[in-house]
């Protein structure tokens, strides 16, 4: 099988163009095992571009568990790089993932990817959450750098009200009026990822919603580098959600499937 390596801010996945259906979906163990960082090629996660009838391609994701997931942002991102590499699309597109159609534009190797419309925001009083895709819950926190993300996520990821299906957990912490230190713990990686686009999506929404910024263009700083998040407000709802960024091709490389 050959596959491509691409991250977006440090988040990274293993891309495989599946258009003539090569892959075996259902072989979760096989997915698992490759994205493992020391017996197989290390991924956050699996992702398939496939044909569309109705859009330049689908997305499929899995997580690195070797489940098929909810919509993944930097995975997004990542996608559209990928098919312009491929010569599937030029600078623009549309394309349908699991949430359903996004579009996108390459400018300058920065992909601007649109995010689903966010009409529900549950707030609470030491956290908010919202789904932009994937369900996230958003916490804030004082000295993030410290902060003891994969033990505390964990903890939450799996409590009450998540329970099995789970949420993924973003800790926060605000560095001026438009900017915001995030820390991720994501469900099926199990441990934190350096960056989830879904993830300050979520969180660019939920700050500017609880009033810690009137701002609707938020800088977003990860472990694996800066984000930007741009949304309209309206009747209490988001829409025009973009979710901005570098994505970037690591490597090529061939395996036994």
């Amino acid at each position: 099988m050959t596959f491509y390596k691409y991250q977006g801010t440090g988040n990274d996945f293993i891309m495989v163009d599946n258009r003539l259906q090569i892959i075996d979906k259902t072989n979760i163990k096989g997915i698992e095992r490759l994205c493992d960082r020391r017996f197989g090629i290390g991924a956050d996660g699996f992702i398939l571009l496939e044909n569309d009838e109705k859009s330049d391609f689908k997305m499929v994701y899995y997580n690195a568990d070797g489940n098929e997931s909810t919509m993944c942002g930097n995975g997004g991102r990542c996608i559209v790089a990928f098919a312009k590499f491929l010569g599937i699309i030029e600078n623009e597109t549309e394309f349908i993932a699991i949430d359903g159609l996004h579009n996108a534009k390459v400018e300058d190797g920065i992909v601007h990817l649109q995010m689903q419309d966010v009409s529900k925001i549950e707030l609470f009083d030491t956290h908010q959450f919202l789904d932009t895709g994937s369900p996230h819950h958003v916490e804030m926190v004082s000295n993030i750098s410290n902060y003891e993300v994969k033990s505390n996520g964990e903890k939450i990821r799996y409590n009450e009200p998540y329970n099995e299906a789970g949420s993924n957990v973003n800790f926060v912490e605000q560095l001026s009026n438009d900017n915001f230190a995030v820390r991720t713990y994501e469900r099926g990686v199990e441990d934190e990822t350096l960056s989830c686009g879904t993830g300050v999506t979520a969180v660019a929404i939920a700050m500017h919603k609880t009033g810690k910024t009137e701002s609707n263009q938020i800088n977003l700083n990860t472990q694996g580098g800066q984000l930007k998040v741009t949304f309209n407000s309206s009747n209490g709802g988001y829409n025009n959600i973009w979710l901005v960024g570098a994505a970037d091709y690591v490597f090529k490389g061939e395996i036994e499937w």
